[in-house]
């Protein structure tokens, strides 16, 4: 403290650099940490490579146009072909990348040399097939998640990406690469909660999942999601994020597994539940409450991670620090803008903010600055990894764990009863 008893600026970088910079790699590190005293403080650049890549994007349903969004501002990615079995697809596709040229036949679109990096966004029992083509073709691969819709088919995909390690596999786990996640990943890290004793997390939306079309065969293509032979259910399509999020964070696996469900929303025949709730039990007493439903909206998508010492709860892309009482005080928390959640109050947390302090900047109040999103960061990361030849932000094994804790979850709300995690599912052949 200096003498009028503000934190003088050296001490606020240091005391804020040791907590904020932790575990998201050296170059999220304070300069001054990692330069002699003699030496000047350094800045270092973010600015991110350029270096063109050509991509294809395969499946231009919801998320392959989610996909076009996100890599029309990311910097180096050239969308050079989309491709789409259903040729009216083509046209909301090109609208998002206009340049681009538009094919039925995804082989084509492996065959094309100038192509390095290959979006998979099919429905998930369709990625098995060209996750593979492309793999075999050379290419740089990107394959949302789940991997598949059955662990047999999930296991085949890790094992032939495994067997690839020149090309860069990724998995659609876009929670890894957000900036806000990885700082709370840090903090946690640093044991800021103490010890751990609950996770809770929903997942809730007003959406019935069905889609209109002209035709029976068209019918049944867009509502594969309510197929029970070909849809991973909620836990697959929706929950699975928040599932590797809590397994991310804990490091380890769940142990087991209790869930049930049911259509209580959309009674239209369907025979995939619309409402699902799970208690995954990961040791030493920790486990996940987990709850995701397609007929009411209210909390939309949360998670809320409970200790000793306090509170994170993340939701919409922001995130809170609820502190106990008796929690010990750290040296940032004079900078951290506090707002009431409920009736408590929070310190907001805020994404990138050892970056921010590096370049001199208040993190507090650029809270909203960064509107890129999730996906724009984990297709960057994608393209990062392809120009440093490094491994990518969710590799094979990532994506394999996420799958089989997610299709386990939904063969719990299938059967409802509990069934334990075998650790041969989670091996790559």
């Amino acid at each position: 403290m200096s003498s009028d008893s503000r934190p003088s600026r050296r001490s606020f970088l240091n005391a804020s650099g040791l907590v904020l910079g932790a575990l998201v790699g050296e170059r999220l590190a304070l300069a001054e940490e990692l330069t002699p005293k003699s030496e000047p403080l350094r800045r270092f650049s973010f600015e991110p490579p350029v270096a063109p890549v050509n991509c294809a994007v395969i499946g231009l349903g919801d998320q392959g146009r989610e996909i076009l969004r996100a890599l029309a501002t990311v910097p180096g990615a050239v969308v050079k072909t989309i491709c789409d079995t259903h040729r009216p697809a083509h046209k909301r596709a090109l609208e998002l990348g206009p340049k681009a040229k538009a094919s039925t036949d995804y082989r084509k679109i492996l065959d094309d040399k100038e192509v390095r990096a290959v979006w998979v966004a099919t429905p998930s029992h369709l990625h098995k097939d060209v996750v593979l083509a492309a793999l075999a073709a050379g290419k740089h691969v990107y394959c949302e998640a789940p991997l598949a819709h059955t662990v047999a088919d999930a296991r085949t995909i890790a094992t032939a990406a495994r067997k690839a390690p020149q090309q860069v596999f990724q998995v659609g786990l876009q929670r890894r690469a957000n900036p806000l996640d990885l700082h709370i990943f840090g903090l946690l890290r640093l044991g800021i909660l103490s010890r751990l004793s609950l996770v809770r997390a929903q997942n809730h939306h007003r959406t019935s999942w069905r889609r209109a079309a002209n035709t029976r065969e068209r019918q049944a293509e867009l509502d594969w999601r309510l197929d029970d032979d070909l849809s991973p259910g909620l836990s697959g399509e929706i929950g699975i994020h928040q599932f590797d999020l809590v397994s991310w964070y804990l490091r380890k696996r769940p142990v087991s597994v209790t869930a049930f469900g049911g259509v209580m929303a959309w009674p239209d025949g369907r025979n995939v539940p619309d409402l699902i709730h799970a208690t995954l039990d990961y040791g030493d007493g920790v486990h996940l409450v987990y709850s995701a439903s397609l007929g009411n909206s209210f909390g939309s998508a949360a998670e809320t991670f409970l200790g000793s010492d306090g509170t994170i709860t993340i939701q919409n892309d922001h995130g809170w620090l609820i502190k106990e009482a008796d929690a010990p005080t750290q040296d940032w928390e004079v900078y951290a803008t506090r707002e009431a959640i409920g009736s408590d109050v929070g310190l907001v947390l805020v994404a990138n903010a050892s970056r921010l302090l590096q370049e001199l900047r208040d993190p507090t109040k650029l809270r909203n600055v960064d509107t890129k999103g999730a996906l724009y960061y984990a297709c960057e990361s994608f393209l990062q990894a392809i120009r440093a030849g490094i491994r990518s932000a969710t590799d094979a094994q990532d994506g394999l764990d996420a799958t089989v804790v997610a299709l386990t979850v939904n063969e719990a709300v299938r059967t409802g009863t509990r069934i334990a995690f075998r650790k041969e599912w989670f091996e790559i052949g």
